[in-house]
């Protein structure tokens, strides 16, 4: 059966499909129809942080499916409170009270309209190059145009600053609800932030009564050594974004807020899907793996050697490594299209990060010996002769 011709003929075309289609995984490998494996520095785009059919997260999923699965948060549920007080008692701790969705554009919004619902303000700064999502509010604080354009007018109230840049921050005045940041912007290139700008940009809400919104949809769960990236750094944040790898690959979002606020007014915002029993029961599990397995040591400790291997590749192509923890983008002199096809012909597969950056968000599971073949692989298609 010919599933890539099936699946074209019937999907939108508003992905770019690759030629090979995935059967099924472990670990951090994943094999194609044809029976061919692969090394996975995708993770399904940073979401499967714990591998592949974990069974410990299998056994949660089935076990939490044959009890209840819906369950939406106007009635009290057994998993779900014990999943609540297992997030907040990991995170940093002036963050007290969670808010569950589904995916990283939906924590996005809704931290977007909790800040303007504290601070009585609209206004919104955002960084460029920074990707947030999306749906139509966190699409405004997506800087790329080509998300942008085919939408506009977006949603009002949103400003852009330079990523890193202390100078720009006099764009945070006292009629600005948040500003909100990546801590590594992922889609645009792997540009970890300068602690310098983090702790300015903190400051500057300070003074100016603004709010913190941190988005980890991508550097959450472990991906960069912590198991929040926030904890690499020592500023409070008012809001933080979840998704991804929360529940180990399920659909699921959270926001993390911080105590000042308190409790937010009955009805507004909301979610049907939101903290489902079942998505807490492997979130919940995934948490416990990553815990237990210590996965985000691991993603510190092989993400250095990877990147040190990396840069130590000889080749005229190669402009940049730069990242943290697993979370990894070799920056090229040109397009990084072709090579990406030559790593997939290799047996690894990998991410675009723009035009000209490999990104590699492999599951935190990987072993040094996966982490070698992958390097080897990368010095063979960038290799000049």
């Amino acid at each position: 059966m010919d599933w890539i011709a099936i699946e074209d003929q019937y999907s939108t075309g508003v992905y770019a499909k690759r030629s090979i289609s995935i059967s099924h995984g472990s670990g951090a490998t994943l094999t194609d129809n044809e029976g061919k494996t692969y090394i996975d520095c995708t993770a399904g785009i940073g979401t499967a942080n714990i591998g592949h059919a974990n069974p410990r997260w299998v056994k949660a999923l089935a076990e939490q499916a044959a009890k209840v699965v819906s369950c939406p948060e106007m009635f009290p549920n057994q998993q779900r409170a014990q999943y609540m007080q297992e997030l907040i008692t990991a995170a940093p701790q002036n963050l007290t009270e969670v808010f569950f969705c589904n995916s990283g554009t939906e924590a996005i919004e809704g931290a977007i309209k909790f800040a303007r619902a504290a601070s009585g303000h609209s206004e919104i700064v955002a960084a460029k190059r920074g990707f947030h999502g999306r749906t139509m509010g966190a699409l405004s604080a997506t800087w790329n145009k080509k998300y942008r354009e085919p939408f506009e007018p977006l949603v009002p109230g949103y400003s852009h600053i330079t990523y890193n840049d202390i100078s720009g921050l006099e764009a945070i005045t006292e009629s600005s609800a948040a500003i909100i940041l990546e801590l590594v912007q992922g889609e645009s290139g792997v540009y970890p932030i300068d602690p310098a700008f983090l702790q300015a940009v903190r400051e500057k809400c300070d003074q100016t009564g603004a709010y913190l919104i941190i988005d980890e949809v991508q550097t959450g769960f472990g991906r960069t050594g912590k198991l929040f990236a926030t904890q690499h750094y020592p500023v409070k944040t008012d809001f933080l974004c979840l998704a991804k790898s929360i529940a180990g690959g399920f659909p699921m979002g959270a926001i993390l807020i911080d105590e000042k606020f308190g409790k937010f007014s009955p009805s507004i915002h909301g979610s049907t899907f939101g903290g489902n029993p079942l998505a807490c029961a492997v979130a919940s599990e995934t948490l416990k793996i990553i815990q237990e397995e210590k996965l985000a040591e691991n993603a510190a400790t092989l993400g250095q050697e990877f990147m040190q291997a990396l840069a130590a590749i000889d080749s005229p192509l190669i402009r940049e490594v730069r990242g943290q923890g697993l979370m990894v983008g070799v920056e090229l002199k040109q397009k990084v299209a072709p090579y990406l096809k030559q790593l997939t012909d290799l047996g690894v597969l990998a991410l675009p990060a723009g035009m000209t950056v490999l990104r590699f968000l492999p599951p935190l599971v990987i072993t040094r010996e996966q982490l070698q073949k992958v390097v080897e692989a990368v010095r063979t298609v960038l290799t000049v002769e």
